[in-house]
């Protein structure tokens, strides 16, 4: 038998995957070695931030009037030092042919992050308000925070909007991306989403780039917001950052299955069936169903 570490050829394995690496697949960033953000930091500034958010739902549920500011504050400074790394790293992966230390700009950005965290929770806790009024199952706040994928799938768009709205390179993807894999919620960072948003059993929920959704919208499982289609340019690329998702305005109610392409507007106050397709605008207030569309 061979010496342990012959059992697999394990020299001729390294050096194809070096040639592979090095020469034949080539696929570096700007053709270099980087310092990329790591996915284990950020889904650990997630559940930092959500602490300091919530401190008895997702850090201690035995904190105490006198002890909730000092765990919030501790644990912020934990976290956004891991965060300033972070955004530090993605600068740097966004603009490597600059000398130039990214780190203060890495500081300001955090700072102004940490600054807005309070507007945020608002935020939350207006989606936590319409999860209580849209669910009939749901009994209270703590239950909505602890079981529903759904409010975590918000949790994370929120903060991940947050950084896209400050320029941050790759982080928001990376947060969103662990959200779609813990929940099974894609929301683009890039989304717009006005308050009191609640997604219902949540999972398969796809929200696209470009979106815009007005306040008081409640979404169930497996709805799409997606493009229609996707125009290329002379060369055949894509042409990217055009608006090609849906605006939804306020109180609007989409159930599971639905599928909404392109750049249409859903009207106020409408309410789109399970499983309709649907690529034109609805006038505010329309009730869409199945046969309505079957009969267009």
């Amino acid at each position: 038998m061979p010496e342990r570490n012959d059992l697999w050829n394990l020299g001729e394995v390294v050096a194809a995957l070096r040639q592979s690496r090095e020469v034949t697949n080539k696929i570096r960033h700007r053709g270099r070695l980087r310092e990329l953000p790591s996915r284990t930091a950020l889904a650990r500034v997630v559940d930092g931030l959500s602490a300091a958010m919530f401190p008895t739902h997702y850090g201690r549920p035995d904190l105490s009037g006198e002890s909730i500011d000092f765990f919030v504050g501790d644990t912020l400074h934990g976290t956004l030092q891991l965060l300033v790394e972070q955004v530090r790293r993605a600068l740097r992966f966004a603009d490597e042919a600059s000398d130039d230390d990214p780190m203060p700009q890495a500081v300001a950005i955090t700072r102004d992050f940490a600054a807005g965290l309070a507007d945020i929770r608002a935020l939350l806790v207006s989606d936590l308000h319409a999860a209580m009024h849209g669910d009939p199952a749901a009994t209270n706040v703590s239950e909505i925070l602890l079981c529903y994928p759904g409010m975590r799938a918000i949790i994370h768009h929120r903060l991940a909007h947050a950084l896209y709205r400050a320029n941050v390179p790759m982080l928001p993807r990376l947060i969103s991306n662990i959200a779609q894999a813990t929940t099974g919620v894609d929301i683009h960072p890039a989304a717009e989403i006005g308050g009191s948003f609640f997604i219902d059993h949540a999972t398969g929920v796809v929200i696209g780039e470009t979106t815009i959704i007005g306040r008081h919208v409640r979404l169930y499982q497996a709805v799409t917001l997606g493009a229609k289609s996707f125009p290329k340019d002379d060369t055949g690329a894509l042409v990217k950052g055009l608006p090609r998702h849906p605006i939804v305005e306020d109180d609007v109610v989409i159930y599971a299955g639905a599928t909404i392409l392109g750049r249409i507007t859903i009207g106020r106050g409408s309410i789109i069936g399970g499983n309709v397709w649907l690529t034109q605008s609805v006038a505010p207030g329309s009730n869409v169903t199945q046969a309505q569309m079957r009969s267009v």
